[in-house]
């Protein structure tokens, strides 16, 4: 229990010096500095930078698709094949998990493509799974005339982007709580895909 507290405590400073300063701007004996190791004691825990980078990408990667699930479970239930009902379950559950945790959201967005290729490949197969279900409830909201005709991949594209930029911008003792930007990013969302199909 003590060795997990200590990684995790390892990977809870790594991502925040990472989403200041980068992957590429981060040592590892900043962060070793920062836990007040030494830097070989560190590597009791960890066996390197770049496995401390994966565990929180891997770690923030489940957590979006976790919610995802939940989002497209709970959205059948309460209008099933609904497909604005379903993206603004997504929207909401995608916020809510850049929200929960901006730092680690943060690293996730912008430092994964410093993972070795391997990694980077199976996070990138994630990330156009995670994606792809955006892409198919734009499809069905255009195929149910409930959309404007776009381009799905486009449009789950520039949607991800944007609702990604929270992790830059969100701060947890803002003007807003979580659900209230939430509430806002999912009207902004519906009136892209919605507006020129009115």
């Amino acid at each position: 229990m003590v060795e997990v507290s200590r990684r995790r405590a390892i990977e809870d400073v790594a991502s925040d010096l990472f989403r200041a300063n980068g992957y590429a701007g981060t040592s590892v004996r900043d962060i070793a500095r920062a836990l007040s190791l030494q830097g070989a004691s560190l590597y009791a825990h960890v066996t390197s930078k770049e496995d401390v980078l994966w565990a929180i990408v891997d770690r923030a990667a489940t957590r979006f698709e976790t919610a995802a699930d939940a989002a497209e479970v709970s959205s059948e239930i309460r209008r099933p094949g609904d497909p604005i009902e379903a993206i603004s379950a997504l929207i909401r559950a995608h916020v809510e998990v850049l929200t929960a945790d901006v730092g680690e959201a943060s690293v996730f967005v912008h430092e994964w493509k410093a993972l070795g290729p391997e990694r980077r490949t199976a996070i990138l197969a994630r990330r156009d799974a995670y994606e792809a279900r955006f892409r198919g409830r734009i499809i069905d909201g255009i195929a149910m005339g409930d959309f404007a005709m776009v381009d799905p991949a486009i449009a789950s594209t520039v949607l991800l982007t944007a609702l990604n930029g929270v992790a830059t911008w969100y701060d947890p003792d803002g003007r807003l709580p979580a659900n209230r930007v939430a509430d806002h990013l999912v009207q902004l969302c519906l009136r892209m895909l919605t507006e020129a199909s009115r």
